[in-house]
């Protein structure tokens, strides 16, 4: 079983940053992939990033592509999302996810552990 706890998330102007962090307890997050989702109340979970185990391969979501980063300390079992350029469209309820595997994937039902969410919201 993995835990995972993000924070982080709080209420920010537009253009402004944020650094979300996620936190791993029960097992090491070194053997697993990690992503990043957010969602808005009645709408789908979407995916924003993922990175793989060791780090070497990353995707994001067009959306966020050239204002969000995803890394990970493995040493930590932390995963973060460093947010800048924030737009009031990036307002939503961020997860982090952890899948068992090498593959990264945009799927979140590819994803084995979830946390409980952390609030993002970018006021205009």
């Amino acid at each position: 079983q993995v835990q995972l706890v993000e924070s982080g998330g709080e209420l920010v102007q537009a253009g402004g940053s944020l650094r979300l962090s996620c936190a791993a307890s029960g097992r090491t997050l070194s053997s697993y992939v990690m992503g990043w989702f957010r969602q808005v109340s009645g709408t789908e979970r979407e995916f924003v990033a993922t990175i793989s185990s060791r780090g070497g391969n990353i995707v994001y979501a067009d959306s966020v592509k050239g204002r969000f980063t995803i890394s990970r300390d493995n040493a930590k079992n932390t995963v973060y999302l460093q947010m800048n350029s924030l737009k009031p469209e990036d307002t939503a309820v961020y997860y982090c996810a952890a899948r068992l595997g090498f593959s990264v994937s945009n799927y979140s039902g590819n994803y084995d552990y979830w946390g409980q969410g952390t609030q993002v919201t970018v006021s205009s």
